[in-house]
Parts: structure tokens; C-alpha cells; sequence
């Protein structure tokens, strides 16, 4: 099954918290010198138009990276992930809206090493022409999971993954608890950075406890929910699952976060006290 497509859903409030954990785990690693290597497990097209009947059918990205466009941002992370959207949008026009391959693509340097696999018919051709003359590159029509067995470990000894499935179908997260704990053997030195939808509080907590029960150390929640949890469709937030996570992370978005969730919030997410609305930096396992 492959009907979902992220141009429907790009630049939203999960592809902020997404991509602001994202940038700011990629800021660290890019302090050292020596080469990385970013995997994208479910990439997408790449890029996206906000103009695009997709992208105007949903307006999500009006609830999302539409209200933080004109914003200037005090805190660190938020400064730079804003800065890379506006240098896809030189003329101060909000057109485009970066997945996350090309985030990475625009912050890594010639020698750090691109991988990212994507199974739909029509996204993947259009992400692969984006690194078609890039070296250190591999861009595969591939299975998220079959990518981990064929691409890790990596000939570079650091690195991020990056895994955010479609969770279409009831069994993707044991697909991707398996998954992980594949790649986790393979590269246990990188970090992990999982995705997940807040739809229902419950199915959400059991997905955190069956990552935990991997037996996995050293794991960072993210979580924000500009909308209150409940039951049924719809999503009310989301987070991110974050493995060997760089020791500033942590602090970094509880920063970010404060700043942040106020301005993505609905106004039944706020409290009655006016602060912000659920978000939340805990964590899960110790090293």
C-alpha cells in the first residue's frame, strides 16, 4: 500500500518539531571535522510547493511553518531551521517547503555521506534527481528496512538516522521496532531519530514502551501537541524518539519548545493559566 503522500502534509506542526530536532542534531555532529552519514529511511520527494494541489488541499503548513515565516527567533535551534527554510525562498515568498533529505542536503559538506530510500513510484524519481550529481550519495527505490540491511553500517563511523514512516498500516510499528533494532546492530554508534503521530494517546504510549523494551540505552523523548489529545481521527500532536542523542539536545529544544509551542498552539491547547500548550523533553533510558 502506497497511497500516502507527504506533499499533502508538508510544513505542518509535525514537520516543525521533525525537522527543528533534525537540524539541531545535525548542528552538533557537524562541530567535528571528520565525515558523517545521514539515512533517511522514508524520504519523499525531497522538496515540496506549497502550491501544489496537494499542498492546497490540506493547508496544513498554514498551522505550521505559515505562522512561524516572519518570525525572529531567539533561540538557537529555531534561528537555524527557520534560516534554511528562507534560503529556499530567496524572495521572502513562503513557496517551498524542504523535506527532510534536503534539510540534510543543505547543511552537510561534500564529503559527509547522503542515503535515503523511498518506495513510492512518483516521490522517488523526483528525489533522486536531486542527488543525482552529488557524490557520497545513494538514493535507492527501496523498502525503509530492506535500505538498513543493504546501507548500514556505513564505511563513516557517525552519523544520523532518520526514520519517519507513513504508519499507514497497523503493523508499521512493529515493523519499525524490528527495524530498528536491525540498525541499531549494525550502527550502534549513530543516532536514531524516530518519528511518531499523537492520533491516540494510548496507541502512542505503547509505541514509547515498545521502544524502551528494545533494551535500547540512552533514549530522548520530544514531544508537542499544539491540539489536546483525543480519541479518534485526527492528529494531535506528535514527537520525536531520539537514540544516543547529543549531550546538548536536551536542553537545546526545552529552549526551543518554550519559544515555540505558544505560537503553533490552538486555542484549546492553552491552558487555563495561559501557558503553553503539552510539550514535553524527558528521558526514557539512561546511557
Amino acid at each position: 500500500m502506497l497511497s500516502y503522500r507527504h506533499s499533502y502534509h508538508a510544513g505542518n506542526h509535525a514537520d516543525v518539531l521533525k525537522h527543528l530536532v533534525q537540524v539541531a542534531i545535525l548542528d552538533y555532529l557537524l562541530q567535528k571535522d571528520k565525515p558523517l552519514c545521514y539515512h533517511d529511511s522514508h524520504a519523499g520527494a525531497g522538496l515540496y510547493s506549497l502550491a501544489s494541489e496537494q499542498a492546497q488541499k490540506t493547508a496544513e503548513y498554514q498551522q505550521g511553518i505559515g505562522r512561524l515565516w516572519q518570525y525572529q527567533a531567539k533561540s538557537a535551534a529555531l534561528g537555524r531551521y527557520l534560516s534554511l527554510i528562507h534560503s529556499l525562498n530567496p524572495d521572502n515568498t513562503l513557496a517551498f517547503y524542504p523535506g527532510s533529505p534536503k534539510i540534510a542536503s543543505l547543511m552537510l559538506r561534500p564529503q559527509d555521506v547522503i542515503q535515503a530510500t523511498e518506495l513510492h513510484p512518483t516521490d522517488y524519481p523526483i528525489l533522486a534527481s536531486q542527488f543525482a550529481r552529488r557524490r557520497h550519495s545513494r538514493i535507492e527505490n527501496m523498502d525503509a528496512y530492506a535500505g538498513f540491511k543493504a546501507m548500514l553500517p556505513p564505511l563513516v563511523k557517525r552519523g544520523l538516522v532518520l526514520i519517519d514512516p507513513p504508519y499507514e498500516l497497523k503493523n508499521e510499528y512493529n515493523d519499525l521496532v524490528a527495524g530498528l533494532q536491525e540498525a541499531y546492530r549494525r550502527f550502534p554508534q549513530a543516532t536514531y531519530a524516530i518519528w511518531y503521530p499523537v492520533i491516540e494517546r494510548p496507541a502512542a504510549e505503547a509505541f514509547i514502551t515498545a521502544i524502551v523494551g528494545t533494551g535500547i540505552k540512552n533514549q530522548l523523548r520530544i514531544e508537542y501537541c499544539p491540539c489536546p489529545d483525543k480519541a479518534g481521527f485526527g492528529m494531535s500532536g506528535s514527537g520525536m524518539l531520539v537514540i544516543n542523542p547529543p549531550y546538548t539536545l536536551a536542553d537545546t529544544m526545552r529552549d526551543a519548545l518554550t519559544e515555540l509551542a505558544p505560537m503553533l498552539a490552538t486555542n484549546t491547547s492553552v491552558n487555563s493559566d495561559n501557558t503553553a500548550p503539552l510539550w514535553q523533553v524527558s528521558q526514557l533510558v539512561g546511557e
